[in-house]
C-alpha cells in the first residue's frame, strides 16, 4: 500500500482500466457482505491514493458504484427488516452500509477536489463534472440518512460539503439542469433536487420515527423531490440554510433577519401531493405504482409514516401539548411489557423470568411537562433502546410505577443520548384478561393474561387505556377484565397503538360482573 504512495505513474491495481474490470469481475457475486466490504476497501484505497488524474478517478468509481448497487440494497434491506437482531448482527450491517457510503461520498467529493484544483484530468472529466456532483450529493444524502438512523449526530462536515457542492453548481451555473445522475428509469434529477434531499431530510424530524419508518420518509423525500421549494427568498418556505455557516437546516421563524448567503426551502408544492398520497393509501390501502417507497410495508406503517411527513413538511409544525419544565431528577426505568409486568406484580405476571436481579436502570430526567420527559441515559451496552420501545419508570421515592413510550432518541458528539419519553400513565394497574365467558381460567397458554390498566376511571368517553401483549386486541372480540378481585367487561374501542411486544388499545367498560 505505501508503494502507491508519490511517484509520476500511479502504482495502484485499479490505475490501469483492463485491470480494473477484472477486478471488479472476480467480486464474490454470491456473498453482499463480502463483496461490498471489498468494494468499500478498494474506494479506500483510491481515496488515499495520489496520483489519480480526475478522469480514470471517476471511471474507477463509477465502475465500484455500479457493481455495489445490488450488494448495498440486500444489506440494507437486511437492516432495516430484522428489527430484533443480535446487537453484534446489528452493529455488523450499519457498519458495512455506512462505510461504504462514506468513502464512495469522499471519492466522488476528491474528484470535484482535483477538477477545481486544475489537476491532471481536468479537462477530460468536465462534461461529467455535473453527474459527479450530482452524485455526491446523492451520496451524502444516504450518508445523513444512515447517521440518522443511529439517532447520532450528523457530523459538520456533511453539511460544509453539501452548501460547498451546491455553490460549485451555482457557480458554473447548472445547479437547475437536469442530468443523468444514474442509468435507469428514475436516474434522471438536477443539483438542486439532490441538495433539497438532505436539507427535506434533516427538517422532517426523522429522530421520532422508528429505523423502518424512516426508511419510508427517506424514499417519500427522494420521490417528492421535485416538487420541492428551494429560493434566496423567504416567502412560500418554511426553513433555512446557511450556505457561508453550515449547520443543520432550521425553521423559520417571523422576525428572522435575512442574508445574502441563506436558501430557504420547504415542500411546496409537494405537501399537496403528499396528502393525496396519503388519503389514496387510507382510502384502498394500495401504494401507486409510480410511487416508489423502497418496499413492501404495512398499511398502517405507511399511512403512520406520511402523516407523520404532512406534520412537519406543513407550515404550522406540531405545538408542544405543554410546557417543558427544566428539573433535575432521576427515575427508575425497566424495558418492556414482561419487565414492566413483573415490577407491578411479581407474583402474578406471566414473564417466566425468575432471576431476582431485574433489568433496572437509573435515568436523569432534565426537563418534565404534563406529556412525559426529557432524560438522558447513561452509557451502558444497552441495546434495546429504540423509538416507539414501551417502558416502565418509577420517580425517585416513589412507591407506585407509571407506564411511558420512548418517542425521539438523540445523540450528541459526545455520544450521550437523550430521549423523549410519552407518559401513558402516571400510575400503572396490572389486571388480567380473558376472552368473554372464559374469564374462570385465566390460562396463559390459552388466554391473553396479565395486562395492564392505564386509567383510574373512564374519562369522558367512557373509555380506558390498556396495555396487553402484541397481536391480542381485535375489534370484535370483547374482553373479561379481572382487577383487584372485581370483574369488567371491556367492548373494543380502537387500536392506539402497537409495537413489538405489545398492543396499546381503548375499550369501554360496559359492565360489572356480579
Amino acid at each position: 500500500m505505501l508503494g502507491w504512495l508519490g511517484g509520476s505513474r500511479v502504482d495502484h491495481p485499479m490505475a490501469d482500466a483492463k485491470q480494473a474490470r477484472r477486478i471488479v469481475a472476480e467480486l464474490p457475486a454470491s456473498d453482499p457482505a463480502k463483496a461490498l466490504q471489498e468494494i468499500t476497501d478498494w474506494l479506500d484505497s483510491m481515496n488515499r491514493t495520489e496520483g489519480f488524474k480526475a478522469d480514470r478517478r471517476f471511471e474507477n468509481l463509477d465502475l465500484l458504484d455500479g457493481a455495489a448497487k445490488n450488494h448495498q440494497r440486500k444489506l440494507s434491506q437486511d437492516y432495516l427488516n430484522t428489527p430484533r437482531q443480535q446487537k453484534f448482527q446489528e452493529h455488523k450491517l450499519f457498519t458495512a452500509v455506512s462505510g461504504f457510503w462514506r468513502a464512495l461520498g469522499d471519492g466522488y467529493v476528491l474528484c470535484v477536489d482535483q477538477y477545481e484544483a486544475g489537476g491532471g484530468g481536468s479537462t477530460a472529466v468536465r462534461k461529467s463534472l455535473p453527474v459527479i456532483v450530482a452524485r455526491a450529493l446523492r451520496v451524502l444524502t444516504l450518508q445523513l440518512k444512515w447517521l440518522l438512523l443511529r439517532y447520532g449526530p450528523v457530523e459538520p462536515r456533511l453539511w460544509k460539503e453539501l452548501a460547498r457542492l451546491y455553490q460549485i453548481a451555482e457557480q458554473k451555473g447548472f445547479a437547475a439542469d437536469r442530468v443523468a445522475v444514474y442509468p435507469g428509469l428514475h436516474g434522471e434529477s438536477t443539483i438542486q433536487q439532490e441538495f433539497l434531499k438532505s436539507l427535506m431530510l434533516a427538517a422532517s424530524s426523522t429522530d421520532g420515527l422508528p429505523p423502518l419508518r424512516q426508511q419510508i420518509a427517506e424514499r417519500a423525500v427522494a420521490q417528492f423531490a421535485s416538487a420541492f421549494r428551494l429560493s434566496r427568498t423567504a416567502e412560500g418556505c418554511t426553513n433555512c440554510f446557511d450556505l457561508a455557516a453550515p449547520r443543520p437546516p432550521v425553521r423559520l421563524f417571523k422576525g428572522a433577519a435575512a442574508s445574502t448567503t441563506m436558501v430557504y426551502f420547504g415542500a411546496g408544492a409537494a405537501l399537496g401531493e403528499l396528502r393525496q398520497l396519503t388519503a389514496q393509501v387510507v382510502e384502498t390501502g394500495a401504494i401507486p405504482k409510480d410511487i416508489n417507497l423502497g418496499g413492501t410495508y404495512e398499511k398502517e406503517t405507511v399511512i403512520g409514516t406520511l402523516r407523520h411527513l404532512e406534520l412537519y413538511w406543513s407550515d404550522t409544525p406540531p405545538a408542544r401539548g405543554s410546557e417543558r419544565r427544566k428539573t433535575t431528577a432521576r427515575i427508575t426505568v425497566v424495558p418492556g411489557l414482561n419487565e414492566i409486568l413483573d415490577v407491578l406484580d411479581p407474583a402474578g405476571s406471566d414473564a417466566l423470568d425468575f432471576s431476582e436481579e431485574k433489568n433496572a436502570e437509573s435515568w436523569i430526567v432534565e426537563n418534565v411537562s404534563d406529556g412525559g420527559y426529557g432524560a438522558i441515559i447513561p452509557a451502558m451496552k444497552t441495546d434495546w433502546i429504540k423509538v416507539g420501545a414501551l417502558i416502565g419508570l418509577q420517580a425517585e421515592g416513589k412507591s407506585y410505577w407509571g407506564v411511558g413510550m420512548i418517542r425521539r432518541i438523540t445523540r450528541d458528539e459526545q455520544q450521550q443520548r437523550r430521549v423523549g419519553i410519552q407518559l401513558l400513565s402516571k400510575t400503572a394497574i396490572p389486571i388480567k384478561l380473558a376472552r368473554a365467558g372464559t374469564v374462570s381460567g385465566f390460562n396463559a397458554g390459552r388466554e391473553p393474561g396479565a395486562a395492564i390498566l392505564l386509567s383510574t376511571a373512564p374519562d369522558n368517553r367512557g373509555e380506558v387505556g390498556v396495555v396487553m401483549r402484541e397481536g391480542i386486541f381485535n375489534a370484535r372480540d370483547s374482553l373479561e377484565m379481572m382487577v383487584r378481585d372485581k370483574s369488567y367487561l371491556l367492548m373494543p374501542s380502537r387500536m392506539v397503538e402497537g409495537g413489538e411486544d405489545f398492543d396499546w388499545a381503548k375499550f369501554k367498560v360496559m359492565q360489572r360482573s356480579p
